[in-house]
């Protein structure tokens, strides 16, 4: 089978081609650190990691740089408030995203570069720029040229987004010099106490756009395979990067991905809004592999939307897998479904994807039930293998397998469940009984009445 990916620049499936046979080049714009996370940002680092280990399980070699922009107006305004040097400020929440990513499992990328360590390759990037007619100073800023751009032969300024020229607003705060209202700052001219650093147009920073064009192809190329990122960064900032790629004649991405949001009562999770949940926080109410579960499990394209009881449901899905694992005891891992590859092979589909461990699961409970324990090890393996591709493998997460502990324990529980449901019947208090019930069933557990008496499975 042959991964499809959906491209957002050409809003189609198309089949994945790496550009290097044989290897994988991915670029994530990661963290701008300047507040604690919260699990709208997580979700793109979970979500991407899942593509990651997608293109490892089937065979790539993959280089996966995900960078940090330690320089931005917001840092430097975060820090001057609280009285903190911007340097502390940022790196205090870089340390705070790195621990995140790394609690909700999501592997370390091949290089994680600061916008501040490559100010060298943005010069280069500038020069070339200039060199070609799509860039020009002004008073010690650098802005990039958009007419000029969109006026040239090879321009295909606003395909990424779909925004028309004449209707982009770029949000720029620094506007002194500009030829026109669209163009936007490769370098900002310094300001009094900010941090700058030198060019041959003067002292000042990085624009936002230009960084990551600059460690993108210094990473991986003029060319690489799949930039990935936030739905909310397709304008301006992915526009930009494609414009200052090719107009600095670099065939930058071949495939565009974008992660949709996380909303509460349907706005986007944003600390503007005052409905921030951080990854912390979170912790507080699941397990960081449960938490993870709940952030992978919708298809990346998809809004999440956030309610306790969801990341309820998602917690109990995980832990039905880890309970029937627990049942089963040590196994290796096996091989996957058929299903579960055509449904990742298919843009990541991973409520598919999930279905077939679920299904899995529920055979492989049913094979216990009939003592056939030899299939149900084989089921294991298989839903080893599946969860594995996740990244929520129960047994690699430090499950504890031993059926006198987690299983037992789970029987008193339930039993005790069933014995109040019992004297309810008893009572004809139809309502508690069907309560208890509808309980259980939503935690994954079925009742089954039978004429011996009442039992219960894990679906």
């Amino acid at each position: 089978m042959t991964l499809r990916i959906f491209d957002t620049g050409t809003r189609t499936l198309r089949e994945f081609q790496p550009v290097q046979p044989g290897h994988a080049s991915v670029y994530l714009c990661g963290a701008t650190p300047q507040a604690q996370p919260h699990i709208g940002h997580v979700r793109s680092g979970v979500a991407f990691d899942i593509l990651r280990r997608w293109l490892m399980a089937k065979g790539l070699d993959v280089a996966f740089v995900r960078n940090v922009t330690d320089i931005d107006d917001k840092i430097l305004t975060k820090a001057a408030e609280n009285g903190r040097p911007w340097w502390e400020w940022v790196s205090t929440y870089e340390r705070e995203f790195t621990w995140a990513y790394s609690t909700l499992g999501v592997l370390p990328p091949s290089v994680e570069p600061r916008a501040t360590g490559h100010i060298t390759q943005m010069i280069q990037y500038m020069h070339r720029l200039i060199d070609n007619g799509f860039a020009y100073a002004v008073d010690g800023s650098v802005y990039f040229d958009v007419a000029a751009w969109v006026a040239s032969e090879g321009s295909d300024y606003g395909f990424l987004s779909g925004n028309r020229v004449e209707e982009m607003e770029q949000g720029e705060t620094d506007n002194f010099g500009k030829r026109g209202a669209q163009d936007f700052a490769l370098w900002k001219a310094a300001k009094p106490g900010e941090p700058s650093w030198p060019t041959p147009w003067g002292e000042g920073r990085p624009g936002w756009h230009l960084e990551c064009s600059a460690m993108a192809t210094w990473y991986l190329g003029a060319e690489f395979d799949i930039h990935c990122g936030g739905l909310d960064l397709q304008f301006p900032h992915h526009e930009n990067e494609i414009a200052q790629a090719h107009a600095a004649g670099d065939d930058f991405a071949q495939y565009w991905m974008h992660n949709h949001w996380v909303t509460m009562a349907g706005e986007k999770m944003s600390k503007s809004l005052g409905n921030v949940l951080s990854v912390p926080k979170m912790l507080e109410m699941v397990r960081p592999v449960e938490l993870r579960y709940y952030l992978g499990s919708a298809h990346y394209r998809s809004v999440l939307e956030y309610s306790e009881a969801a990341l309820s449901e998602a917690a109990a899905g995980y832990r039905r897998i880890e309970a029937f694992l627990a049942r089963v005891g040590d196994v290796e891992t096996g091989a996957w479904t058929e299903g579960f590859e055509a449904a990742m092979d298919e843009d990541l589909a991973v409520p598919k994807a999930l279905a077939e461990i679920h299904n899995a699961v529920r055979e492989g409970n049913s094979a216990i039930a009939a003592g056939d324990l030899e299939k149900a090890r084989g089921i294991a393996g298989t839903v080893r293998a599946m969860t594995g591709v996740l990244g929520f493998d129960p047994v690699a997460w430090g499950t504890d397998t031993d059926t006198s502990s987690a299983y037992d324990a789970l029987d008193v529980l339930v039993n005790a469940e069933l014995d109040r449901r019992a004297t309810a019947r008893e009572e004809k208090n139809w309502a508690v009984a069907d309560e208890v019930r509808d309980r259980l069933a939503s935690a994954g557990i079925d009742v089954v009445d039978t004429a011996d008496g009442v039992s219960w499975k894990l679906q």
